[in-house]
Protein backbone atom coordinates (compact mmCIF):
# COMPACT_ATOMS: atom_id res chain seq x y z
CA UNK A 1 0.00 0.00 0.00
CA UNK A 2 2.90 1.99 0.98
CA UNK A 3 4.07 1.72 -2.47
CA UNK A 4 0.59 2.24 -4.25
CA UNK A 5 0.30 5.93 -2.25
CA UNK A 6 3.98 6.98 -3.19
CA UNK A 7 3.30 5.79 -6.84
CA UNK A 8 -0.21 7.68 -6.90
CA UNK A 9 -0.06 10.21 -4.96
CA UNK A 10 3.02 11.77 -6.17
CA UNK A 11 1.40 14.62 -7.73
CA UNK A 12 0.66 15.84 -4.43
CA UNK A 13 3.58 14.70 -2.26
CA UNK A 14 6.09 16.03 -4.72
CA UNK A 15 5.12 20.11 -4.12
CA UNK A 16 4.90 19.21 -0.86
CA UNK A 17 8.51 18.03 -0.48
CA UNK A 18 9.26 21.16 -2.75
CA UNK A 19 8.07 23.18 0.10
CA UNK A 20 9.89 21.96 2.92
CA UNK A 21 13.53 21.86 0.57
CA UNK A 22 12.98 25.48 0.20
CA UNK A 23 12.30 25.91 3.81
CA UNK A 24 15.45 24.04 4.41
CA UNK A 25 13.93 21.46 6.85
CA UNK A 26 16.42 18.54 7.27
CA UNK A 27 14.07 14.88 6.38
CA UNK A 28 14.85 13.94 10.80
CA UNK A 29 13.71 17.45 11.54
CA UNK A 30 10.42 16.97 9.18
CA UNK A 31 10.13 13.14 10.88
CA UNK A 32 10.30 14.58 14.42
CA UNK A 33 7.77 17.32 13.74
CA UNK A 34 5.41 14.95 12.74
CA UNK A 35 5.87 12.49 15.50
CA UNK A 36 5.16 15.37 18.15
CA UNK A 37 2.02 16.35 16.00
CA UNK A 38 0.58 12.74 16.68
CA UNK A 39 1.44 13.09 20.23
CA UNK A 40 -0.44 16.35 20.04
CA UNK A 41 -3.43 14.50 18.26
CA UNK A 42 -2.91 11.97 21.05
CA UNK A 43 -3.36 14.49 23.67
CA UNK A 44 -6.55 15.92 22.05
CA UNK A 45 -8.07 12.43 21.97
CA UNK A 46 -7.52 11.35 25.59
CA UNK A 47 -9.51 14.62 26.43
CA UNK A 48 -12.23 13.53 24.61
CA UNK A 49 -11.70 15.75 21.59
CA UNK A 50 -11.50 12.53 19.19
CA UNK A 51 -12.55 14.84 15.90
CA UNK A 52 -10.11 17.47 16.82
CA UNK A 53 -7.21 15.08 17.33
CA UNK A 54 -8.43 13.14 14.09
CA UNK A 55 -8.10 16.21 12.06
CA UNK A 56 -4.34 17.18 13.58
CA UNK A 57 -3.27 13.65 12.82
CA UNK A 58 -4.83 13.54 8.93
CA UNK A 59 -4.11 16.82 8.17
CA UNK A 60 -0.81 18.18 10.03
CA UNK A 61 1.04 15.23 10.91
CA UNK A 62 0.73 11.75 8.10
CA UNK A 63 1.93 14.54 5.27
CA UNK A 64 4.76 15.40 7.35
CA UNK A 65 5.43 11.51 7.93
CA UNK A 66 4.30 11.16 4.21
CA UNK A 67 7.34 13.16 2.90
CA UNK A 68 10.16 13.07 4.82
CA UNK A 69 11.39 10.05 2.88
CA UNK A 70 11.08 11.64 -0.35
CA UNK A 71 12.55 15.06 0.76
CA UNK A 72 15.68 12.72 1.83
CA UNK A 73 16.33 11.72 -1.22
CA UNK A 74 15.60 14.89 -3.00
CA UNK A 75 18.01 16.72 -0.95
CA UNK A 76 20.67 13.96 -0.98
CA UNK A 77 20.17 13.13 2.64
CA UNK A 78 19.34 9.57 3.03
CA UNK A 79 20.70 8.49 5.87
CA UNK A 80 20.52 4.63 7.79
CA UNK A 81 20.19 6.86 10.61
CA UNK A 82 17.11 8.64 9.09
CA UNK A 83 15.60 5.36 8.44
CA UNK A 84 16.15 4.32 11.91
CA UNK A 85 14.90 7.20 13.17
CA UNK A 86 11.97 6.83 11.26
CA UNK A 87 11.15 3.52 12.16
CA UNK A 88 11.39 4.44 15.66
CA UNK A 89 9.31 7.71 16.09
CA UNK A 90 6.40 5.59 13.67
CA UNK A 91 6.28 3.36 16.20
CA UNK A 92 5.74 6.11 19.12
CA UNK A 93 3.52 8.22 17.19
CA UNK A 94 0.82 4.81 16.79
CA UNK A 95 1.62 3.98 20.18
CA UNK A 96 0.68 7.53 21.36
CA UNK A 97 -1.92 7.47 19.44
CA UNK A 98 -3.56 4.06 20.86
CA UNK A 99 -2.67 5.18 24.57
CA UNK A 100 -4.59 8.36 23.93
CA UNK A 101 -7.90 5.92 22.98
CA UNK A 102 -7.31 3.78 25.82
CA UNK A 103 -7.27 6.95 28.13
CA UNK A 104 -10.35 8.26 26.10
CA UNK A 105 -12.34 4.91 26.89
CA UNK A 106 -11.61 4.64 30.19
CA UNK A 107 -12.23 8.19 31.06
CA UNK A 108 -15.83 7.15 29.63
CA UNK A 109 -16.08 3.60 31.70
CA UNK A 110 -15.67 1.16 28.46
CA UNK A 111 -12.94 -0.98 30.03
CA UNK A 112 -13.30 -3.96 27.01
CA UNK A 113 -12.27 -0.89 24.33
CA UNK A 114 -9.48 -0.08 26.54
CA UNK A 115 -8.14 -3.46 26.42
CA UNK A 116 -9.16 -3.78 22.57
CA UNK A 117 -7.07 -0.37 22.40
CA UNK A 118 -3.96 -2.29 23.68
CA UNK A 119 -5.00 -5.40 21.69
CA UNK A 120 -4.49 -2.93 18.54
CA UNK A 121 -1.30 -1.25 19.45
CA UNK A 122 0.02 -4.82 20.12
CA UNK A 123 -0.60 -5.96 17.28
CA UNK A 124 0.46 -3.28 15.14
CA UNK A 125 4.04 -3.45 16.91
CA UNK A 126 3.40 -7.14 15.84
CA UNK A 127 3.33 -6.29 12.54
CA UNK A 128 6.18 -4.18 12.00
CA UNK A 129 8.30 -6.36 14.36
CA UNK A 130 7.93 -9.39 12.00
CA UNK A 131 8.82 -7.88 9.36
CA UNK A 132 12.13 -5.99 10.87
CA UNK A 133 12.86 -9.73 12.43
CA UNK A 134 12.28 -11.39 9.30
CA UNK A 135 14.16 -8.72 7.72
CA UNK A 136 17.40 -9.29 9.76
CA UNK A 137 16.96 -12.96 8.67
CA UNK A 138 17.38 -12.05 5.29
CA UNK A 139 13.79 -12.48 4.25
CA UNK A 140 11.57 -10.57 2.64
CA UNK A 141 8.10 -9.59 4.69
CA UNK A 142 5.92 -7.49 3.08
CA UNK A 143 2.48 -9.40 3.33
CA UNK A 144 -0.40 -9.25 5.02
CA UNK A 145 -3.56 -7.05 4.75
CA UNK A 146 -2.82 -3.99 6.53
CA UNK A 147 0.41 -2.57 6.78
CA UNK A 148 1.52 1.25 8.74
CA UNK A 149 -0.35 3.26 5.80
CA UNK A 150 -3.87 1.24 5.89
CA UNK A 151 -3.50 1.25 9.83
CA UNK A 152 -3.02 5.34 9.90
CA UNK A 153 -5.76 5.65 7.15
CA UNK A 154 -8.65 3.60 9.30
CA UNK A 155 -7.22 5.66 12.52
CA UNK A 156 -7.69 8.82 10.64
CA UNK A 157 -11.06 7.88 8.92
CA UNK A 158 -12.18 6.56 12.50
CA UNK A 159 -11.34 9.21 14.17
CA UNK A 160 -12.25 12.48 11.65
CA UNK A 161 -15.90 10.59 11.34
CA UNK A 162 -15.81 9.94 15.82
CA UNK A 163 -15.87 6.41 15.42
CA UNK A 164 -13.47 5.75 17.31
CA UNK A 165 -15.38 2.40 19.14
CA UNK A 166 -15.54 0.74 15.79
CA UNK A 167 -12.44 1.86 14.38
CA UNK A 168 -10.21 0.43 17.23
CA UNK A 169 -11.54 -3.07 16.96
CA UNK A 170 -11.46 -3.19 13.31
CA UNK A 171 -7.72 -1.83 13.78
CA UNK A 172 -7.46 -4.92 16.57
CA UNK A 173 -8.65 -7.34 14.51
CA UNK A 174 -6.47 -6.61 11.09
CA UNK A 175 -3.44 -5.69 12.79
CA UNK A 176 -3.66 -9.03 14.78
CA UNK A 177 -4.26 -10.79 11.27
CA UNK A 178 -1.34 -9.36 9.23
CA UNK A 179 0.84 -10.22 12.05
CA UNK A 180 0.01 -13.42 11.90
CA UNK A 181 -0.12 -13.79 8.06
CA UNK A 182 3.37 -12.12 8.03
CA UNK A 183 4.19 -15.15 11.11
CA UNK A 184 3.43 -17.83 9.05
CA UNK A 185 4.73 -16.34 5.91
CA UNK A 186 8.27 -16.40 7.49
CA UNK A 187 7.62 -20.09 8.38
CA UNK A 188 6.61 -21.29 5.28
CA UNK A 189 9.97 -19.78 3.56
CA UNK A 190 12.42 -20.99 6.54
CA UNK A 191 10.90 -24.30 6.25
CA UNK A 192 11.42 -24.27 2.63
CA UNK A 193 14.99 -22.89 3.01
CA UNK A 194 15.58 -25.58 5.26
CA UNK A 195 14.12 -28.43 2.76
CA UNK A 196 11.77 -29.57 5.55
Amino acid sequence: METWARTNLKWLLDPAVAVARALRLSPNLVTVLGTLLNVVAAVLIAQGQVVAGGLVMTFLAMPLDAIDGGLARATGQTTRFGAFLDSVLDRLAEGALLVGLAVFFGAQGDLTLVAVSFVAMIGSFLVSYTRARAEGLGLECKVGLFSRLGRFLLLAVGLCLNFPGPMVIALAALSSLTALQRVLHVERQLRDADGE
